[in-house]
């Protein structure tokens, strides 16, 4: 029986068997090819929401939408955050909490408010048309590149957040809990607007491995991500739960499964081996991307593309799996992600 997408997405995350496997784009590639929406352009099984635009950024997104198409500055979701937060790494200005030496600093308010209900108004109308139309939505909190420990990082400025981990634990666990306030409010949002999935995201691993030691990653962040998964299915008892990290996260796998993961991305062929993690663990996480390096999506030829995602179908499917780019794709050749699409539609 064909499945509309929607419901072949739901079975995949769920560790089932779908008619065919679902692919996506992906939430940081919605501006290629002259359209604002990769996902659409090339109707893959899988659309994202996410908050309007803060107030105060009229002129900041106009100026943004009005660059060339073949000027790169970034992805413009991304770079409104960036706006919001006052994070500016172009122009070498200090992190915003560089100078805080304790948690008696961190006074209520010094974060910029991102539980303002007007910016969420039109997400759950987007997200009934959406599924309407036998989609499934997918939606991100609105964050600073990341929920906790990228957010944390990123205004403390990552050497010093990195000795705050070590030396001022109290300083970490009042910034983190203010973040996971916002995240809580959100999260509940979406989930109550009804998306399939909540995209939760943190970098807290490169190629060789993770940022911090996994007992680090479990004192201060794990508690935290698994209060916000615990809200949102309050909220929806049926939504899946996505969870990001660029490079190898292996050794944290477990401990996300036992938070209440359901969905591990982008599991990068290049830093982490998917075969391993499915051998230990069944289908249960399901995979979302595991396609291509950076190299071979911009350099690679199309009939790479095409191997890679037969060989992904055949070590890793068909149950359990979400096919998607393990990379951004921003500079990635029309034809390579045609290939990419195709190749799932006809051998998924």
């Amino acid at each position: 029986m064909t499945m509309t997408s929607r419901e072949r997405v739901r079975v995949a995350l769920s560790g089932g068997r779908p008619d065919r496997v679902p692919c996506a784009l992906g939430f940081f590639t919605q501006e290629l090819f002259g359209s604002p929406d990769a996902d659409e352009l090339f109707q893959t099984d899988v659309r994202f929401v996410e908050f309007a635009p803060p107030p105060g950024q009229t002129g900041f997104v106009s100026y943004l939408e009005s660059l060339p198409q073949d000027t790169y500055v970034g992805n413009s979701g991304q770079l409104r955050s960036y706006h919001e937060w006052g994070y500016h790494p172009e122009t070498g200005a200090e992190h915003a909490l560089a100078g805080v030496r304790s948690a008696g600093e961190l006074v209520e308010g010094i974060l910029p408010d991102l539980t303002d209900r007007t910016r969420s108004a039109g997400v759950a109308a987007r997200v009934r048309e959406l599924q309407r139309r036998g989609l499934a939505v997918a939606a991100p909190p609105p964050h600073l590149g990341g929920e906790l420990f990228e957010a944390a990082y990123r205004l403390r400025g990552f050497a010093r957040f990195m000795e705050d981990l070590l030396e001022r634990p109290a300083l970490v666990d009042f910034l983190l809990d203010q973040l996971t306030a916002m995240l809580l409010q959100n999260a509940t949002i979406l989930a109550e607007a009804g998306v399939d999935v909540l995209l939760l995201d943190d970098d807290v691993s490169a190629c060789g491995g993770m940022l911090m030691s996994p007992a680090t990653w479990r004192r201060f962040f794990k508690p935290r991500l698994a209060r916000v998964i615990r809200t949102a299915r309050e909220a929806a008892p049926d939504i899946k739960i996505f969870y990001h990290s660029d490079g190898d996260f292996s050794r944290i796998v477990p401990d996300l499964l036992d938070a209440g993961v359901d969905v591990l991305n982008p599991l990068q062929p290049d830093c982490m081996d998917a075969r391993k993690i499915r051998a230990a663990s069944g289908e249960r996480p399901a995979f979302w991307g595991t396609v291509g390096s950076a190299l071979t999506w911009d350099l690679g030829s199309p009939g790479q593309i095409r191997d890679e995602v037969a060989e992904r179908l055949i070590t890793l499917g068909p149950a359990g799996l979400l096919l998607a780019p393990a990379y951004d794709i921003d500079f990635s050749p029309r034809e390579n992600v045609a290939a990419f699409v195709e190749t799932v539609r006809s051998f998924g």
